[in-house]
């Protein structure tokens, strides 16, 4: 009898234990690197969520060319894999980082190791050649990003945003920036007249301390007015002077945003937060749980987690 206890003991400590593995760290601590604390969110992540907004970094694999620029270690795909984890997202953007300028191979062999929930968001020159397009494409890239608010470490410049557009607009794709909001104002005219959809990064980085009162917030709104633009809730902490855990600087721009268009909004963690120190990296569950101040309604929040990221980067529709 003592045995057959102690067998029924162990078996059911088993299992417990398996079904706590199977919740992906839900309740429990998850180391991940590049990241601060280990709890799980409070709010929990509804199934087919998406981080539309992160980095790859794999130099072993695939070297980067000198940048003054320094990037996060410890950013492979794997390390990727545990903050989906902890923080219960299933689908991923991938977007091209700057240290790897226009080598977009870490990007692609990054959607291949993440299979068919991964999409990726490339850096192209002009010089691209219509076989490289179509290759990407089948890769999963579904945008390129034009990173242009620091002059030191830009890839792009502004005059291959118009030949870019072109180019790819034939290919449903995307044209994301990541710029400052004195540059929407005087890139606004060219914004209006580009042939594809817009994406902006990090809540179109409004100048503090004016923020929504800033008039590239007005530009960015008229663009999602018509229909051809979107705004990804991400950097919160590039986006205010005050910090966690309320972000409340980052938190007024993005409840204006999900006031006025939650139909054009997507999420990201920007992970490994590489213009954040190895010493001072965000915690990545309070990221995640600052979109239930953000967007209240738990429709509201699925909608930015799961149907928007399936119509702009063309998931398979979940349930």
């Amino acid at each position: 009898m003592i045995a057959r206890r102690t067998f029924i003991k162990r078996a059911s400590m088993v299992a417990i234990a398996a079904t706590a593995s199977a919740i992906g760290g839900q309740g429990r601590g998850q180391q991940v690197s590049n990241s601060a604390g280990t709890e799980p969110p409070k709010l929990r992540a509804p199934q087919g969520a998406c981080d539309c907004h992160m980095h790859i970094y794999d130099p072993a694999r695939f070297p980067m060319p000198p940048s003054p620029r320094v990037a996060p270690s410890n950013a492979t795909v794997p390390d990727y894999r545990m903050l989906q984890k902890r923080i219960g997202t299933t689908r991923v953007v991938v977007v091209q980082p700057r240290n790897y300028a226009i080598d977009n191979r870490v990007t692609v062999d990054a959607i291949a190791q993440l299979g068919p929930n991964a999409r990726g968001v490339a850096v192209l020159h002009p010089t691209v050649t219509d076989a490289e397009l179509k290759a990407l494409d089948a890769a999963g890239v579904r945008g390129i990003r034009f990173t242009l608010g620091d002059p030191a470490t830009a890839v792009v410049k502004v005059d291959m945003i118009g030949p870019l557009a072109k180019r790819v607009a034939d290919l449903g794709w995307h044209l994301q920036f990541n710029v400052e909001g004195a540059q929407i104002v005087e890139l606004a005219d060219l914004l209006r007249r580009l042939p594809t959809q817009l994406v902006f990064d990090h809540l179109a980085n409004p100048p503090l301390p004016a923020g929504i009162e800033h008039p590239s917030h007005v530009i960015v709104r008229g663009l999602i007015d018509r229909g051809r633009t979107w705004v990804k809730l991400s950097g919160a902490y590039s986006n205010g002077k005050i910090g966690p855990p309320s972000y409340p600087e980052a938190t007024k721009t993005a409840q204006a945003f999900v006031s006025a268009a939650p139909e054009r909004l997507v999420w990201g963690s920007d992970w490994p937060h590489p213009s954040m120190p190895n010493n001072n990296k965000p915690n990545d569950a309070l990221l995640f749980d600052l979109l239930a101040e953000w967007a209240p309604e738990e429709a509201t929040r699925n909608r930015i987690l799961v149907r928007n990221p399936e119509a702009l980067y063309g998931f398979a529709k979940s349930g």
